[in-house]
C-alpha cells in the first residue's frame, strides 16, 4: 500500500468532526490494561505523525526540484504545522518545535477522551455491544446495550457529600472493570487518576469523584465547543450551586418533559433526607462528651451541611416550579435556544 494514501486516509479521520468525537482512541486498542493501551495508542499514532511529516517533506523535495526552487525553499516541515495528533506523555514534553501545534495531546487528553466515551455509554450515546453512534435521538432500544448497564432515567448523580450507588464514580469504575476485567481495576483506576493529577494521599475514587464534581462539565464542554459558534455540551450537568450540594447529568438527546421531575423526586430529595440525616448525626456529637478535636471537626462539617441544606431547599423550589411546566425541547432548535430554557437549574458552560 502506497504510505501517503494510508496517511492522509488517517489525517482525513483524524480531523473529522463527527458525532463520535469523543470515541477514544486507547480504547480501539485496548490491552490488558489501560497502561498498556495508552503505550500502544501513543506508539501508532505518532508512527503516523512521523509518517506523515516524512511523506510531507518528501513531497516538497519533489516540488522543489521540479519547479527548480533549491536557492529559495527548503523541505523541512515543522512539527508544530503537522495536522494529525501526536501523543506525549506530559505538558512539559511539548518542546518548542512543537509548541503551538493544536493536535498535540498527553496522556491527561487521552485519558479524558477515554472517561467522555465511558459516559457516552452510560448514557446510551456508545456501546460496547455495537461500533459507532447509537443514539443521538429517535425510538431508544435499550436492547442494544448488553455489557454496560444504560442509565434507565437518563439521570447520573454527582454530589459532593452523598455517594449513591448508581452515582458517576460508581457507574464509571463499573465501566473500566467490564471493559478490562476485575483482576486489573485497582491498577487502571490508579493508571487514570495519576493522569488526572492525583493529589497526595487521594485514593483513585476520590480522584475521580473530585473530577467528574469540578471538572468533567468544564472539559466536555470544551471538547463539543465550535469555532465561531461556542461550546455546544450533549451531556448538560443540573446543579444546585457553589456549595456543590447536588448535581446530576442528563443526555440532551434523551431528555422528555418529565426530566426535571425524576430529578426532583427520585434524586435531590433522597440527597435532601441523607444531609438531613447526618445534619441530626453531627448536632449530637457537638452536644456530646465526644473529644475537642472531634467537636470542632464536627461543627465545622455540620455549617457546612447547613449550608447545603439551605442550597438544596431552594433548588428544591426552582426544581417543582419548573418541573411543572413540562418543559420540552426540540433537537432541531439548537443548544443555544434549549439550554436557556433551564436557567437556574443547570450549570453556565
Amino acid at each position: 500500500m502506497n504510505p501517503l494514501i494510508d496517511v492522509d486516509a488517517y489525517k482525513e479521520e483524524s480531523l473529522r468532526l463527527s458525532d463520535n468525537i469523543e470515541i477514544s482512541g486507547i480504547f480501539s486498542l485496548k490491552q490488558g490494561d489501560i497502561s498498556s493501551s495508552f503505550e500502544e495508542y501513543k506508539d501508532f499514532t505518532n508512527e503516523r505523525f512521523n509518517q506523515l511529516k516524512k511523506n510531507e517533506e518528501e513531497l516538497n523535495r519533489i516540488f522543489i526540484n521540479i519547479y527548480d526552487l533549491n536557492d529559495e525553499l527548503t523541505p523541512e516541515v515543522s512539527d508544530r504545522d503537522i495536522t494529525i495528533a501526536k501523543i506525549l506523555d506530559n505538558k512539559s514534553d511539548i518542546d518548542e518545535e512543537i509548541k503551538g501545534n493544536q493536535y498535540v495531546l498527553t496522556k491527561e487528553d487521552v485519558i479524558k477522551q477515554f472517561i467522555s466515551y465511558a459516559v457516552g455509554c452510560m448514557f446510551g450515546r456508545y456501546s460496547l455491544d455495537e461500533e459507532g453512534l447509537i443514539y443521538a435521538g429517535g425510538e431508544f432500544d435499550s436492547s442494544r446495550y448488553k455489557t454496560i448497564e444504560v442509565t434507565n432515567d437518563n439521570i447520573i448523580p454527582i454530589t459532593s457529600d452523598v455517594y449513591l450507588d448508581d452515582d458517576m464514580v460508581n457507574r464509571f469504575v463499573d465501566f473500566v472493570e467490564k471493559v478490562y476485567g476485575k483482576e486489573t481495576l485497582e491498577k487502571n483506576l490508579a493508571f487514570i487518576a495519576e493522569a488526572l493529577g492525583q493529589r497526595r494521599n487521594e485514593s483513585s475514587r476520590d480522584t475521580l469523584h473530585s473530577y467528574f464534581l469540578n471538572d468533567f462539565y468544564k472539559d466536555h464542554a470544551q471538547m463539543y465547543s465550535v469555532s465561531g459558534s461556542g461550546k455546544r455540551p450533549i451531556y448538560w450537568q443540573f446543579t444546585s450551586g457553589k456549595e456543590n450540594a447536588f448535581n446530576c447529568f442528563i443526555y440532551m438527546h434523551r431528555y422528555d418533559k418529565s426530566t426535571l421531575s425524576t430529578i426532583r423526586t427520585d434524586y435531590l430529595h433522597d440527597v435532601q433526607q441523607r444531609l438531613e440525616i447526618r445534619k441530626i448525626d453531627l448536632t449530637n456529637i457537638v452536644n456530646s462528651d465526644a473529644s475537642v478535636v472531634e467537636v470542632n471537626r464536627s461543627r465545622r462539617e455540620l455549617r457546612r451541611i447547613e449550608k447545603q441544606i439551605v442550597e438544596l431547599n431552594k433548588y428544591d423550589e426552582k426544581l417543582h416550579h419548573m418541573s411543572d411546566q413540562q418543559i420540552e425541547i426540540d433537537l432541531d432548535d439548537g443548544f443555544k435556544v434549549n439550554y436557556p430554557k433551564f436557567a437556574g437549574l443547570i450549570a453556565k458552560v
